[in-house]
């Protein structure tokens, strides 16, 4: 398989990316990667003839602040846009990048194009949970105004994604509200609740709450973006204050080191779309390629697209 990866996407890019490669490239021989990027630092960055590996010229990368739309016309010749090209025209099996987040939505979206009937493409995160495992919450940012269908799609994907990529055969999903009982919670969130518990395609379980999220109430919890945001970025905060400026070491908040967790799937794609974390180190880049390695292999957009055919 052959996968494109940016190899100037994220703060400490293009040196955490090349070491990233180098990681992955020592476990795995069965894929050929595609690097874009400024060749000259890539190739400092790597031993020379480095096998399964192609390194692709690109110009005027695109910063992490850009207006998505316009970055994507004006930059034709940026590793983003050439990698959407690549995947979009089937040359590779998945493209990759730790840079602007918005750009990689926008691409996925309007270059590699959304499977049929997909109303919005949502991204997943992990969530560390006690006993030692993690839940999936989506959406986390992308779809900050969400209809009741958005979500109850959100609650389909991810069943999916937890399936073909966690093997977990049969997740329970929860939606995220203020109480316990059905009925409550604001107008979106009592809309989306008869839609999720008439969805044969899933296991609901009902509403948790936010006391619940660490507790292993649900395998998948389903938000819209606003919220999932919040949230996530609470955690990175809360783990960056009490990892540097208390000093405290603790298994369980260790867990919530997102470098841990890599990228993230863009799901509804038409095909495998992964985004990293704008400070993503080696480990993050190689987890990133890992992850879409896997998508690969299992064919999960390809098994996807049949999800909202009717929908």
């Amino acid at each position: 398989m052959r996968i494109a990866l940016d190899m100037m996407g994220g703060d400490y890019a293009p040196k955490e990316s090349c070491l990233g490669v180098l990681s992955f490239l020592s476990k795995y021989s069965d894929c050929e990667l595609i690097l874009l990027g400024d060749k000259d630092l890539i190739k400092s960055g790597l031993p020379e003839n480095t096998n399964h590996v192609q390194i692709i010229a690109t110009e005027n990368e695109i910063g992490m602040h850009e207006h998505p739309v316009k970055a994507l016309k004006e930059k034709p010749n940026s590793a983003m846009v050439i990698g959407f090209g690549l995947l979009a025209k089937g040359e590779v099996d998945a493209f990759l990048s730790a840079g602007n987040t918005g750009v990689m939505l926008v691409g996925a979206s309007h270059m590699v194009k959304l499977l049929d009937g997909v109303l919005r493409p949502s991204m997943p995160t992990p969530v560390p949970q006690v006993n030692g495992n993690f839940s999936i919450m989506l959406d986390i940012g992308i779809n900050a105004d969400c209809k009741p269908e958005y979500l109850n799609q959100f609650a389909t994907m991810g069943t999916f994604y937890a399936r073909e990529i966690y093997d977990i055969q049969q997740p329970s999903v929860a939606l995220l509200n203020i109480g316990e009982e059905e009925g409550k919670g604001n107008m979106l969130a009592q809309a989306t609740y008869p839609l999720l518990k008439e969805n044969k395609d899933i296991h609901f379980i009902g509403n948790v709450e936010g006391r619940d999220i660490l507790d292993n109430k649900a395998d998948i919890m389903i938000t819209d973006g606003f919220t999932g945001n919040i949230l996530l970025k609470f955690a990175e905060s809360l783990y960056d204050v009490v990892k540097v400026k208390c000093n405290i070491e603790n298994d369980f908040l260790a867990r919530f080191n997102h470098r841990l967790y890599a990228g993230v799937p863009v799901l509804g794609a038409s095909k495998p779309v992964v985004v990293g974390h704008g400070v993503s180190d080696a480990t993050s880049f190689c987890g990133m390629l890992e992850l879409a390695r896997k998508m690969v292999m299992t064919d999960m957009c390809g098994k996807m697209k049949n999800l909202f055919v009717e929908a």
